[in-house]
């Protein structure tokens, strides 16, 4: 049956109508908290820098007024837009951003889904976890479950560091795998012939660290290799990690989240070699320029801080007892994979 069958939405509607009402909650939660609700554009020149992400690339092409023809792309996030907000003082923010991510698509994956991003400057990483755990509890009923995983949200939350991850669950010693200048050692890490230590790290990851993680309770995975640093900073007490966490409650990784790094040289830096990456893994046709706009924005000055990202069609996932994302969707659009 297609997704607009009466039949289908019926067994929807008791998912959409927890949805209706977490996204109220949301709403009059971060604003009581002081958070100012912003909306950014969704079209726009450079869609993220996450390397492995893929984007919709569409084009202006002037028709009425002034301007000149340019490849746009729909955004993976709208986080960047919003640390330009952060510099222009409009901070504490946050948004209920439609976001969209070329080919993926699974049980928590759509190509077109929606991000809530939240951030407070001022703020630390581990008030953040504060804020992100305090949110979870507040929208959700005291028990979630998915596929087959239960978590009780009265339960503090875990927070566990990468290293002590892999120290428990790989018997490794991760940060021996991190060079000085932050880069990876993939011998180091155990890399089997031809992975890379980005390769290497993932495996590893997501075969013995993750299956533990946001079960009987929900955890942060925090501090993270500087290799994945991403948008984050690195940790003044130890360059080989950056400040960084992810939190998964049901076992389902629910967001990620930065001690946001505001050093234009580092971020150009990286900006920079995510770049040839992009190019490495996906080709030019599926790549983008660095955001020199952002740059720009950096180096006016942007007030240290912290940010998150957390998917908010998994949140309702989680409040409603959704077994899929398009659960949780009023219309899908898109391929579907089998249970």
């Amino acid at each position: 049956m297609p997704h607009w069958s009466p039949e289908r939405l019926a067994a929807r509607l008791p998912f959409l109508d927890t949805r209706a009402r977490l996204t109220a909650e949301t709403r009059a939660w971060l604003t009581a908290r002081g958070y100012r609700e912003v909306e950014t554009p969704c079209l726009v020149p450079a869609p993220g820098m996450e390397v492995h992400l893929r984007g919709f690339r569409t084009a202006f092409e002037p028709h009425l007024g002034a301007g000149a023809a340019q490849p746009l792309w729909l955004r993976t996030s709208p986080e960047l837009a919003l640390k330009r907000l952060l510099v222009a003082g409009a901070g504490p923010v946050f948004e209920l951003a439609r976001v969209w991510r070329n080919g993926e698509v699974g049980r928590t994956h759509a190509p077109e889904f929606t991000m809530l991003e939240w951030y407070r400057p001022g703020l630390a990483l581990d008030g953040l976890m504060d804020e992100a755990e305090a949110l979870v509890r507040a929208l959700c009923p005291p028990r979630v479950a998915h596929n087959g995983v239960e978590t009780d949200l009265t339960l503090p939350f875990e927070r566990i560091t990468c290293a002590e991850a892999f120290t428990r669950w790989v018997g490794l010693d991760l940060l021996a795998s991190i060079r000085p200048d932050g880069s990876g050692d993939a011998a180091a890490l155990g890399a089997r012939p031809g992975e890379s230590w980005e390769d290497a790290f993932f495996r590893l990851l997501l075969d013995h660290v993750e299956p533990h993680l946001g079960r009987a309770r929900g955890s942060f995975l925090t501090h993270w290799p500087a290799p994945q640093a991403a948008l984050a900073r690195r940790d003044p007490a130890e360059p080989r990690v950056a400040l960084r966490f992810e939190m998964f409650v049901g076992g389902v990784e629910l967001a990620n989240a930065f001690d946001e790094l505001t050093d234009p040289t580092e971020q150009r830096a990286r900006f920079t070699h995510d770049v040839a990456e992009r190019v490495r893994l996906h080709g030019a046709d599926n790549a983008w320029p660095v955001d020199e706009d952002f740059l720009a924005a950096l180096d006016h000055g942007m007030p240290a801080g912290s940010g998150i990202a957390l998917g908010f069609d998994r949140l309702a996932m989680l409040a409603s007892g959704a077994r899929r994302i398009e659960d949780v969707l009023w219309l899908g659009g898109f391929p579907t994979v089998p249970d």
